[in-house]
């Protein structure tokens, strides 16, 4: 398992406007730091404490990119240092996430996670929501937070043509959403694709792969 090799690999073959998370949810600080030595800063965690303990023991270059469900009493945790958050599925979540940065003087950004599978299992808000939010009073008044594009995940299946579909509807969703511009908004990110298919969403129009297993290997999780 040569996690520097699979990483130059990987990073060979994306278009430079393509941002790579290496997703190292489940992986030891060792691992990271292979990965963080061949020259990757950007780091995907989806449990904030492990990422709060990771962030306390690396260096401190490194951009955490908070890519799990976000529970809203945990934010706190997270608040000084995080980076990036890829999963805000409600305005209730983005308000306790723009507390939290007042408390540490900073703006974190956000990326809002729309419901493009059909499966039950994924969060996710709809266009819909979206728009509706992004031009209500409640949300202009969130001085903390940026939102700064998109996240969704693609239904768990080997149908090739509906997980293409479903990366599209995300595309298609930014593009429509993208004009509406605040002082706390600013579309930029379309974050979607993991290890098994994250040429297909470049292809579709993502700009950010989240990609853990082809950099890390296979996960152990703890039973």
């Amino acid at each position: 398992m040569n996690i520097t090799n699979n990483l130059n690999q990987i990073l060979s073959q994306l278009p430079k406007h393509v941002t790579l998370v290496a997703v190292s949810k489940t992986k030891p600080v060792s691992d990271i730091m292979e990965a963080y030595d061949a020259g990757q800063r950007i780091f995907g965690e989806n449990k904030i404490q492990d990422m709060a303990d990771k962030y306390e023991e690396m260096p401190k270059d490194i951009e955490w990119h908070m890519i799990g469900h976000v529970q809203r009493n945990k934010v706190k945790y997270m608040a000084k240092f995080v980076s990036l958050i890829h999963g805000v599925d409600s305005l209730k979540l983005l308000k306790e996430i723009n507390k939290q940065a007042l408390n540490h003087n900073r703006t974190i950004n956000c990326l809002l996670q729309i419901k493009i599978a059909e499966e039950d299992s994924k969060f996710g808000m709809s266009a819909t929501e979206v728009r509706t939010m992004l031009s209500s009073e409640d949300f202009s008044e969130l001085k903390n937070v940026c939102i700064k594009g998109l996240m969704g995940m693609a239904t768990f299946t080997d149908d090739t043509n509906q997980i293409e579909q479903e990366f599209k509807k995300l595309t298609s969703i930014f593009n429509d959403l993208k004009p509406i511009n605040h002082s706390n908004s600013d579309l930029q990110i379309i974050s979607m694709g993991m290890s098994g298919d994250y040429k297909l969403a470049i292809d579709c129009g993502s700009n950010m792969i989240r990609v853990g297993s082809s950099i890390f290997g296979a996960r152990t999780y703890n039973k």
